[in-house]
């Protein structure tokens, strides 16, 4: 009997990984699709605070389940769990960077994970001792919208891995970024 509860016990533990609350939708966000969301700034490094009300108007369901009501996505749905591109990582809630693609690392956890943010103010850190464990989650500096956790079992050089839910991730390829400067920063002939 003793051996079936560490095995259920065990179960629980991988099964949850860095999971509270499970999500099965999946959603693509990128700037465009933040049209609605007064909040969404990639330029604007201004604290936001928004009541519950106004955020659940202006966040895909999905993102506002994991964001604002400290949900989690089902692991292995994030398409940014796999993915090798280029490029900059931004809260999907207000645009706030938070990591660069060379410090995301194959885990296994099934999040998409990342061995460092972009700055130290990018990311809030509190404790969390949810469903009987001691995690520190992981929120965006700039909304305090929740991300994930954070644990001591990453790669160097930190040691660190920022388990992130993809669906509070919006990504800009580096390619595309440096083209939009290249096309802002060029003078309009007349």
């Amino acid at each position: 009997m003793k051996y079936i509860s560490v095995f259920t016990m065990a179960t629980f533990l991988m099964m949850t990984g860095c999971a509270g609350n499970t999500n099965t939708k999946t959603t693509d966000m990128d700037s465009m699709k933040n049209k609605n969301n007064p909040a969404y700034s990639r330029t604007d490094t201004a604290k936001v605070v928004l009541a519950d009300d106004e955020w659940k108007k202006v966040l895909a369901p999905e993102v506002y389940h994991v964001a604002r009501q400290k949900g989690t996505e089902r692991p292995g749905t994030s398409i940014f769990e796999h993915s090798k591109e280029v490029g900059t990582y931004y809260c999907a809630v207000c645009g706030n960077a938070l990591f660069k693609s060379n410090t995301k690392f194959e885990s296994g956890c099934g999040w998409p994970s990342f061995y460092e943010p972009i700055s130290k103010s990018s990311i809030i850190y509190t404790p969390d001792n949810s469903y009987g464990m001691k995690r520190t989650e992981v929120m965006c500096g700039r909304c305090k919208s929740h991300l994930g956790h954070v644990f001591e079992d990453g790669p160097p050089p930190t040691g660190l891995r920022y388990c992130i839910n993809g669906v509070v991730l919006d990504f800009e390829k580096a390619q595309h970024a440096e083209e939009k400067y290249n096309t802002e920063q060029k003078p309009t002939d007349k």
